[in-house]
């Protein structure tokens, strides 16, 4: 059995941009509001929300090239993939963030709300794949 540290590397560059990025413009590394942000901030926050997004999914794009691991495949059915987007959006809303803001930065600065919004998405997420194992 061989341990790939890729996970490690992951989480160490995800802390590491999440800290960096409150350290340097005091910004928390919440990606659902960075990504709004990007489309209606004023023109002086858009050009660090966009570097940031654009950092992820370079980011992945050279995991693949570096690793050599396969790009996993996208799910071709188009409605079940809106309908999981909008869900997920709808989650975004009602939870008032999403997995980095409250799973990443939230519990790291002990938020309750936080801590408490990561149990409750992670338990609707293990129920979901649960259900959809099972039909």
């Amino acid at each position: 059995m061989t341990i790939s540290l890729w996970p490690l590397v992951g989480g160490v560059l995800i802390g590491a941009s999440a800290l960096l990025l409150m350290l340097f413009i005091g910004r928390i590394a919440g990606v659902s509001g960075i990504i709004w942000g990007a489309f209606t901030a004023n023109d002086a926050n858009r050009l660090w929300r966009w570097l940031f997004v654009g950092g992820i999914v370079a980011g992945a794009f050279l995991f693949h090239a570096i690793s050599g691991n396969a790009y996993p495949l996208v799910n071709d059915n188009i409605a079940l993939a809106a309908v999981a987007g909008l869900l997920v959006g709808i989650g975004v809303k009602l939870g008032s963030g999403c997995t980095s803001g409250h799973g990443v930065c939230g519990i790291s600065r002990l938020s309750t709300r936080s801590i408490i919004a990561t149990v409750v998405f992670m338990l609707v997420g293990i129920i979901t794949v649960t259900l959809f194992r099972m039909l």
